[in-house]
Order: structure tokens, then C-alpha cells, then sequence
């Protein structure tokens, strides 16, 4: 029997599976961990304890309950949050906490310095990507300025999947997909490290190296089998981002395929066959050679149900508190009596790229009631998915079909909203584990015993979400709203900030 692990590191949980070569799940594991908020604009992970430290028990669990042989494990393939930027010393441990993706917001001055030295359009064109909080570079420049110390004494900045390999096989690498992000240090034509754009920040051979998704970055090493109950000399492929790993699970393979990832935040990935360039939306090379994807993602999404629930939710039991505010929710019409919320609670990213946006809960009355406040929040996430989609349909790359993918699906409200709001179906396949299941599927494909189009029999579409007619006006006033409230009040959210 032949196997193949995959394990993904989230931003409130990591997941793991064990996966047969029919692509049963025949073990799966989670742990849950924080996300650290020293102060606003930052958002930070342990890489030890919250990474490391989920991968080697998650690894370690599912062998136990499992009773599956290491050695029946064909390959690895990791995946995690990102772009995170983590200085690490010569033996890959974490010199400090690691910022994350876009919702760490702390680079904004370093932005704005890039971009007036380098010139905007000068960055979108060689780099793919406009500078935003999503970008790894200008938060590289930050530990620079502000963590001396500790920017001297790293041999490595990293992201949360090398982090991983690293770990587990000495070697330290990062795919296309991830390193696009590292703007503006990657250059899009040469695909790989330049420091042409902003020279004396950091040298390349302190960035990691770079290889496709699939490529196998090396071996687990001895010291890594004992953290992780591994063989020692199990193929560990180079990984991705989450969001990429997700994406594949669900059969993101075509031209004009985009997956609706419905997790910590909303996160979108459009596959086409030439490169979309738009200072709205990422762009990166896809996981495999001579395709192109572009990206885009809410800052807060997961994230916001979380807050609410603490907020909101105090007098419910953690266990049931999600299936009982949906419930309430559900007893409340669509367009929430009137309520429109936008959920820019960490600033926004795509595709307004703004670290100053702020939250707001709009046309409150005393007639309202918590049922009211979170459909208005799940609302307010739909309605900035459909903002996303609308970029695409503005620049001419209407997605050929959407498929969804993330916790998030299980909310009927959230995922009916989202179809509702962008009069658009979407697809939700029979396996919505998501990236580990894609790591998984990465790791066989690695070693040859799957091709890419095996996804749709690793993971058969399974039902849709179809935009129901009856809720289009409602929909639309509120979608109006939605967009007319940042717009008049983007100068305020400024003076706030």
C-alpha cells in the first residue's frame, strides 16, 4: 500500500492527512493555535510552538491512530500560511516571531518608501505585484530598520512552508508560487532573485532557494524522523502556500478555474493562460512551470466570525457557539433588516489595498438583534468576495467557474450570500479538507503516481450553490451600500488612523 502525508499550518488551526493511493482519507488530525496580536496592524505566529510544534504532533497522531507504517509513506508535502517573514539562524530556528500575510499591516512607511524610490509602475511591471501588505519585501526592510539586532544575526528570511522543509530535511527552499510574494526581490521574467529594484537590503543568498512546488527538496533527516515518528529518508517535497495546495485539492486545474477559499480570510486564486496584470490583484507563477495564477483575498473573514463570537457570543458554549449564532442569523432575512457591515476589522487588501480601512456597522436601529449583526457580517464577507469578482469582470477575466472550498462552506448563510451577491453558482466538491488533502495529492504527484488531472477522481464535485433570483434586489441595494460606504468614508477611516 503506498501513502502519502500531507500537513498544513493555518492561522487559528493546523490539519494533517494520511492518504491512500485512491486518494481515501485514511487518517486525518488537527491542533488548534493563536494568532498573536501584540499590538494593531500585527499579526504574528510562533514558529516553533505553533508550527513545528503542530507539524510533529499532528505527524505523530496520525501514525498512532493510523497503525500505518512510515515506511508505507511515499512522500511529504507541507503546506502553511504565507507570505510570513521569519529571520532564522544558520540551523533554521526562528530568531523571533514571525510576521504573517497581509493581515500584518506594519510595513505600510516601508511601502511607500519603496515605492517612491523604485516607482510603482516600474514594480507592478517587473514583479507582477503592486506593494502591499501582502508583499514579504517591504517587511523585510522594516526588520531591518526597527530589529537590527536581530536582521544581522539571520543567515535566512523565510516563510512558514520553508520554515517547514527545512525542518524536516536541512534544506532551505521556497517555491515560485510563494517566492512571487517577496516583491520586490523577485522578478517575474527571470523567476527567481534580483536586488536590481532596491539594492543594500538584503543579499540574495540570504533569501531561500527556489524551486517549482513538486520538486523534491530533500529528505527527512534523522533528528526530523524522531521529532516526527517519520522514516528517515521520506521524499519531502518543496510545498506552497496553503492557498495554493487548497485550490489544487478542489480541482483549480483550467484556465479561468477559480477557487473560493472560505477560511481565516477569504482568499481567491483564478488560474489563466497569460499573466493578469492589475495593481489590484497578486500574481505569481502557478505551482507548475509555464502557468500563470492571480490572486486575491480579504484581510479578515474566519478571522471576524472569531471576533464576533468572543464579542457577541460570551453567554454561548465555545463548542456550539458557530451552529447557535447561525442559527439566530438564519431567523434573520437576507439584507440582515437593513444592516450593512463592511469587514475591514484589520484594514482591507484586495482590491483596495488599504491598511488604514476600518470596520463599520451601518444602519442600526433599536430593533436589531444579534442574529441581525452577524448575517450583516457574514454579508459584508460576501459582498467583499463579490468586490474581488467584480475586478476580474472589470478587466475582462470573468471566472470560468467558481469552486469553494473552507470551513466556511458548511455556513449555508455565508456560502448563499456569496452566490447571491455575485450571481454566480458555485461548486463544492465531496472532500472540503482542503490544502493537507492538496499536500497530500502535491506529494503523489511528486513522485510520479498520480497526474494532475487525477484530482477530479481523488475529489468528484459533489453540489452548487446556486444564486437564488429572489434575493437579487435586496442584494443589490445592499452591495451598493457596501461600496459607496468606503468610498465616502475613506478619508475619515484615514484621520482614524
Amino acid at each position: 500500500m503506498r501513502h502519502y502525508l500531507g500537513i498544513d499550518i493555518g492561522t487559528f488551526e493546523s490539519k494533517g492527512v494520511i492518504v491512500d493511493d485512491k486518494g481515501r482519507v485514511v487518517t486525518s488530525a488537527s491542533r488548534p493555535h493563536k494568532l498573536l496580536v501584540p499590538q494593531p496592524g500585527w499579526a504574528e505566529h510562533r514558529p516553533k510552538q505553533d508550527w513545528w510544534g503542530d507539524f510533529t504532533f499532528i505527524c505523530r497522531a496520525m501514525l498512532a491512530q493510523s497503525g500505518i507504517a512510515p515506511e508505507t509513506i511515499r512522500a511529504v508535502g507541507a503546506s502553511a500560511i504565507g507570505p510570513c517573514m521569519l529571520p532564522v539562524d544558520a540551523n533554521g530556528e526562528a530568531l523571533c516571531n514571525a510576521a504573517l500575510y497581509g493581515v500584518d499591516t506594519r510595513a505600510a512607511r516601508e511601502i511607500e518608501e519603496l515605492d517612491a524610490a523604485i516607482g510603482k509602475e516600474r514594480i507592478l511591471h517587473l514583479c507582477g505585484n503592486a506593494l502591499t501588505s501582502q508583499s514579504v519585501g517591504p517587511k523585510i526592510l522594516w526588520l531591518k530598520k526597527n530589529r537590527r539586532d536581530i536582521f544581522d544575526k539571520a543567515a535566512k528570511i523565510v516563510t512558514s512552508t520553508t520554515y517547514l522543509v527545512q525542518k524536516l530535511t536541512g534544506e532551505c527552499v521556497i517555491d515560485h508560487y510563494s517566492a512571487a510574494n517577496f516583491s520586490p526581490f523577485y522578478l517575474i521574467d527571470r523567476q527567481g532573485w534580483s536586488t536590481e529594484l532596491a539594492p543594500g537590503i538584503i543579499e540574495p543568498e540570504r533569501l531561500p532557494k527556489v524551486m517549482w512546488t513538486t520538486d523534491i527538496a530533500g529528505h527527512v533527516t534523522a533528528a526530523a524522523g524522531r521529532a516526527t515518528g517519520l522514516a528517515k529518508g521520506t521524499p519531502v517535497i518543496a510545498g506552497t502556500i496553503d492557498a495554493g495546495s487548497e485550490a489544487l485539492s478542489v480541482g483549480v486545474v483550467r484556465s479561468g478555474d477559480m477557487m473560493i477559499m472560505y477560511g481565516s480570510t477569504i482568499f481567491t486564486i483564478m488560474l489563466s493562460k497569460k499573466r493578469i496584470a492589475d495593481k489590484r490583484l497578486w500574481y505569481a507563477p502557478w505551482l507548475f512551470p509555464g502557468e500563470h495564477a492571480s490572486m486575491a483575498g480579504l484581510a479578515t473573514s474566519g478571522t471576524l466570525t472569531h471576533w464576533f463570537r468572543d464579542v457577541a457570543g460570551r453567554d454561548l458554549e465555545t463548542a456550539s457557539a458557530f451552529p447557535k449564532l447561525a442559527a439566530e442569523a438564519g431567523r434573520s432575512p437576507p439584507g440582515a433588516n437593513g444592516l450593512v457591515m463592511l469587514p475591514y476589522f484589520s484594514g482591507e487588501r484586495t482590491p483596495i489595498h488599504d491598511s488604514d480601512a476600518k470596520g463599520v456597522i451601518f444602519g442600526l436601529n433599536l430593533t436589531h438583534t444579534r442574529g441581525d449583526l452577524y448575517r450583516a457580517l457574514l454579508e459584508g464577507i460576501a459582498c467583499g468576495t463579490t468586490h474581488i469578482i467584480d475586478t476580474y469582470r472589470e478587466i475582462g477575466e470573468v471566472p470560468r467557474k467558481l469552486l469553494a472550498v473552507g470551513g466556511g462552506t458548511k455556513n449555508k448563510i455565508w456560502s448563499q450570500a456569496t452566490s447571491d451577491i455575485s450571481r454566480m453558482a458555485q461548486t463544492v466538491c465531496a472532500k472540503t479538507v482542503g490544502a493537507s488533502y492538496g499536500d497530500a495529492f502535491l506529494a503523489a504527484l511528486a513522485v510520479g503516481d498520480v497526474k494532475k488531472k487525477d484530482i477530479s477522481a481523488w475529489n468528484p464535485e459533489a453540489r452548487r450553490i446556486v444564486s437564488e433570483r429572489r434575493n437579487g434586489a435586496v442584494y443589490a441595494r445592499q452591495y451598493r451600500i457596501f461600496r459607496e460606504l468606503y468610498d465616502r468614508n475613506r478619508d475619515l477611516m484615514a484621520d482614524l488612523s
